[in-house]
């Protein structure tokens, strides 16, 4: 798994060439299809029903090797308290690595009234967007 300093660094490095964010003068990302941000949403809404068996569905298959499903709901519970329950959530960037991954920025309120930015790596997996990894950071400009 990708560590989260890592992801974060890359998710940087990506959503700073992607359109409308970038350096003028510096060569653009490739967006994300759509399709590859729905697992995201999904995965969201299945916590927001505490339905940690369906949530666990959206992940990657390195994911699921690291994790068992009771592990997968106590490491987000405890790691993720506003992804296990959020009441607010919108994509605010997304784009393609050079490695074929998909870089995901989503704010997120959580219930317990924080808000922070979750940058999510995407794989494909047998045609299917899967979940690799997700690190956060607080987000006090989310209203």
């Amino acid at each position: 798994m990708v560590t989260r300093g890592l992801l974060l660094a890359l998710f940087l490095a990506l959503a700073a060439l992607s359109p409308g964010i970038g350096v003028a003068g510096a060569q653009t990302a490739t967006p994300a299809p759509k399709e590859a941000t729905e697992p995201v949403i999904k995965q969201l809404e299945a916590f927001r029903r505490d339905d940690f068996d369906t949530a666990y569905t959206f992940a990657s298959s390195e994911i699921k090797e690291q994790f068992s499903r009771p592990a997968f709901e106590q490491m987000v519970k405890t790691g993720y308290p506003e992804i296990a329950h959020s009441i607010f959530a919108t994509i605010a960037a997304s784009a393609v690595g050079p490695n074929g991954h998909v870089y995901v920025s989503v704010k997120i309120r959580g219930a317990n009234g924080n808000s922070i930015e979750a940058f999510y790596e995407l794989v494909l997996e047998s045609d299917q967007w899967k979940i690799n990894g997700v690190t956060s950071k607080p987000d006090p400009g989310l209203v």
